[in-house]
């Protein structure tokens, strides 16, 4: 349901006719999910800052050393192509409460490794649960909640993200003077385990418990969670009516026989492999390296980091607010823009060989906008987009396609980055990744729908109905 704006023009707005209590609970339980995105994070940051110092104790080479940042996403590739049954069979909470467990497995066998071997097995589990994570985590949050709290919520999901990956850069800031990479990697391990314990306190999502069969038990949770026993009711009526419609066709059958999820399943695809091609990662996982090939020296680099992670963090949190006053078209198109400028003139410092103080705080200023453009759009965007643009039957396979693109190609970017620059410099790769970005502005022009406030069944409806994927939202 359509939830306006209070008086105070507060993002956390509900209708009339939802007391505070229930939105409340809807948006504890959301919070609650939304911090697995800190671990999402903190692994990013963490990484970054660890890799000088695990390549030096092991004699790593920079190959091996793409093989360990990027190791990690193929774990992420397979959770999220599993996510999608494990979450399906047991459950969003049980799915996330798994997730955490792994990833404190895998930062326990990183911080103890005595070869590189053992490194890569963690790294490969903490991806199989980051896998997991940004599968669940938006799609479990879009069924906890409702109208404008629904986009802030998926919102904080990826504000989260960034906060984590602050965190990690800080604590390898901290820890970079004495070389002490383990406590770097095994930092993970007390987040972890604080939202493995938050996981038993969560409720399970209404629309599984209906999708099961669980009606009465779906009834109960959405009373708790929307505070009004009228609204709860109509909503697990329309849950019940869109099961019923394809009862009994999921996954790739539906979407043999469903042209319309052909489409959403397309589209959110293709909003997670825009994501990925950006270029975020290249300077979130490889940042120090690049600020040392412009004459930072590693200390420098290392605190430098933190600053990208600082504005990433810093935009995330007004990326929480401009959601859901801009709306996801401007927005987003407005963060393809400045991201296309900010590495337009990253690649003109690095391919015209510019020296010099000048040109080393320029790349770091170009750097800096960048994030910042990410970070206002595209990074919290897309996850918010691919949670809501999925009929429910189909939800959890689209999620499921959507974030397995997001991590097959997160995996192929981080693991060729080093090998592009070796092969043709960091300008013509900084320019390659300017001029998709400008591709995107017109991707998104063509077939993104502004989705800001408008409940699920209503998109749903419209994408039924045959309308272009632009206007299946307002």
């Amino acid at each position: 349901m359509s939830q306006p704006v209070n008086s105070s023009g507060s993002p956390f707005a509900t209708t009339p006719a939802a007391p505070p209590a229930g939105s409340g609970r809807a948006g504890r339980a959301a919070l609650t999910t939304a911090c697995a995105g800190l671990l999402v994070g903190l692994d990013t940051g963490l990484i970054a800052e660890a890799l000088g110092f695990i390549g030096r104790d092991f004699h790593a080479s920079a190959r091996m050393q793409e093989w360990i940042v990027s190791v990690l996403m193929l774990g992420a590739l397979l959770g999220s192509l599993g996510a999608g049954v494990f979450s399906r069979r047991f459950g969003r909470r049980m799915a996330l409460g798994t997730a955490t467990l792994l990833i404190a497995v895998g930062a326990l066998l990183c911080a103890t490794a005595p070869v590189i071997g053992q490194i890569l097995v963690g790294r490969f589990l903490i991806g199989g649960a980051i896998g997991i994570c940004t599968f669940t985590a938006p799609l479990y949050i879009s069924e906890l909640t409702t109208g404008r709290m629904r986009g802030t919520m998926v919102t904080t999901f990826s504000m989260l993200q960034s906060a984590g990956i602050l965190l990690g850069y800080l604590a390898g800031g901290i820890f970079s003077g004495g070389g002490h990479w383990r406590l770097m990697v095994g930092l993970p391990l007390v987040p972890a385990a604080i939202l493995f314990a938050g996981c038993a306190f969560l409720p399970s999502s209404p629309s599984w418990l209906a999708a099961r069969g669980r009606f009465e038990e779906a009834r109960v949770v959405l009373r708790n969670l929307r505070g009004d026993a009228a609204a709860a009711d109509r909503e697990l009526a329309h849950i019940r009516t869109e099961l019923d419609t394809d009862r009994g066709v999921g996954g790739f059958a539906l979407l043999r026989a469903r042209g319309y999820f052909r489409r959403s399943v397309a589209l959110g695809v293709g909003l997670q492999v825009m994501q990925q091609l950006t270029g975020i990662n290249v300077v979130m996982y490889y940042a120090p390296k690049i600020l040392e090939g412009a004459h930072f020296g590693t200390s420098a680099a290392a605190w430098a980091t933190v600053l990208v992670g600082a504005v990433n963090a810093l935009v995330g949190v007004a990326a929480i607010f401009m959601v859901s006053r801009w709306g996801r078209r401007p927005l987003l198109m407005t963060s393809c823009v400045i991201m296309a400028l900010a590495l337009g003139a990253a690649a003109a410092i690095e391919g015209l060989h510019l020296e010099g103080m000048g040109a080393t705080l320029s790349l770091m200023a170009s750097l800096l906008v960048f994030v910042a453009g990410f970070g206002m759009g595209a990074g919290p965007l897309v996850w918010t987009l691919c949670s809501e643009i999925q009929p429910i039957e189909g939800r959890d396979f689209g999620v499921g396609c959507s974030t397995l693109a997001n991590w097959g190609m997160d995996w192929a970017v981080s693991n060729t980055f080093l090998s592009i620059v070796a092969a043709v410099g960091a300008g013509w790769t900084f320019a390659g990744f300017s001029v998709l970005n400008v591709v995107f502005v017109l991707f998104t022009l063509l077939l993104v729908p502004e989705t800001r406030d408008v409940p699920l069944d209503e998109i749903e409806a419209h994408l039924e109905s045959g309308r272009p994927l632009r206007q299946i939202g307002r």
